[in-house]
C-alpha cells in the first residue's frame, strides 16, 4: 500500500504492523550477535531508548552504522529494525538502532530532535558500547531517508542548521557515509506538489510553514557525507532515489546509485532491504556495507 493512498495514521499502523509480522516472523537474535537493549538516550522513557549490536569477541571501538527507521514519520521502532540491524552487526559493524517520538502525536522537529539526541548520546557513551565516533554512518529508509538525509545536511552545513533550535555535536563525532534507502528527499516540492501524504501529520497540516526547514536539498554541499543511495522498480518513492544522486554528483559528494529488483519482480517493493531472508536484501546490504568499507580503506 502506497502512502498516498492512506486515510491516517491508524491504517498506515495497522497494515504496516501486519506486513512488518509477516516479514519477521520466525527470526531471532543471532548466536554471533551481542545485543545491548533499551538504553535511555533522552528524556522520554517510552519513545528516546536505542539497542546496540555488535559481533561477539568485539572489545574496542569500531565503525558503527546509526539506522534511522522509517514508518511515514507515525510508524515504527527499533523493535521493527531489530533483525536488519543485527544483519548489518554482522558484516563488521556497531549498529545502533533507536525508537524515536511519532507523529501526530508529536510533530516536527521532535523526530529530528530525537536522531540530534542520539548522537549526542554517542558522543558521550562510544567506547562502552565498542562505538568509534570518528568512524560513523548512518543508513535511512523511507522517512528514515529524508531524517537522516536533513540531519546530515545540518551536521554539513552551518546555515541550514542556524534554523533549529538544538546545537549538534558536530566537532564530537564524524560521519564518513550514508545509505540512503528508498527515502524521501525533496520535501519541500512534495510540499509545493501537495504531495504530503503522512508527511502532513508531522508538518501537524502546516507544511506550507516550514517551507524553509524541509528544504534540504538546497543546504547540501559539498561537505555532506559519501553516499549509497538505492531504490526499486517497485518504489513508491523511486522519483526521489536519482534525482538525488545526481545532485550530491553535481556537489562533488562521493556516491554510487543502485536501482533494484525488476519489473516482473513486484515483492521486491519499498524497503525490500528490511526482509533480510531476500536474496536482493542481501546483495544491497552487502553492496551498501562494502561501499562504507571502501571509504574507511581510502582514508587509511
Amino acid at each position: 500500500m502506497e502512502v498516498n493512498d492512506l486515510e491516517s495514521p491508524e491504517v498506515f499502523r495497522k497494515s504496516a504492523t501486519a506486513t512488518d509480522d509477516a516479514r519477521d516472523a520466525g527470526l531471532q537474535t543471532p548466536d554471533d550477535i551481542v545485543r545491548y537493549d533499551n538504553i535511555r538516550y533522552g528524556e522520554d522513557d517510552k519513545w528516546n531508548l536505542l539497542d546496540v549490536y555488535h559481533l561477539k569477541g568485539v572489545g574496542a571501538p569500531q565503525p558503527a552504522i546509526v539506522s534511522i527507521h522509517g514508518g511515514g514519520w507515525v510508524y515504527g521502532d527499533k523493535e521493527r529494525y531489530q533483525f536488519y540491524c543485527m544483519n548489518l552487526a554482522q558484516r563488521g559493524f556497531t549498529v545502533v538502532n533507536f525508537t524515536y517520538r511519532l507523529a501526530p502525536e508529536h510533530i516536527f522537529p521532535a523526530a529530528l530532535e530525537d536522531v540530534n539526541r542520539v548522537f549526542v548520546w554517542i558522543a558521550e557513551h562510544a567506547e562502552e558500547y565498542c562505538i568509534d565516533k570518528e568512524r560513523l554512518f548512518v543508513v535511512g529508509d523511507s522517512a528514515g531517508g529524508q531524517l537522516a538525509s536533513q540531519y546530515l545536511a545540518l551536521l554539513t552545513d552551518e546555515t541550514y542548521r542556524k534554523l533549529f533550535a538544538f546545537t549538534v555535536p558536530d566537532k564530537q563525532v564524524r560521519v564518513r557515509g550514508a545509505g540512503l534507502n528508498c527515502g524521501v528527499y525533496d520535501t519541500k516540492q512534495d510540499i509545493l506538489d501537495n504531495e504530503n501524504g503522512l508527511l502532513q501529520y508531522y508538518l501537524a497540516c502546516k507544511a506550507e510553514e516550514y517551507l524553509e526547514e524541509m528544504d534540504t536539498i538546497s543546504h547540501i554541499t559539498d561537505q555532506f557525507p559519501p553516499s549509497f543511495i538505492m531504490t526499486c522498480c517497485h518504489d513508491f518513492l523511486r522519483h526521489h532515489g536519482e534525482p538525488m544522486y545526481r545532485l550530491l554528483l553535481e556537489k562533488g559528494v562521493k556516491c554510487c546509485y543502485r536501482l533494484y529488483g525488476s519489473e516482473d519482480r513486484p515483492e521486491i517493493g519499498h524497503v525490500f532491504h528490511l526482509d533480510i531472508r531476500l536474496p536482493e536484501a542481501k546483495l544491497c546490504n552487502d553492496e551498501e556495507c562494502d561501499f562504507f568499507k571502501e571509504i574507511l580503506e581510502q582514508e587509511m
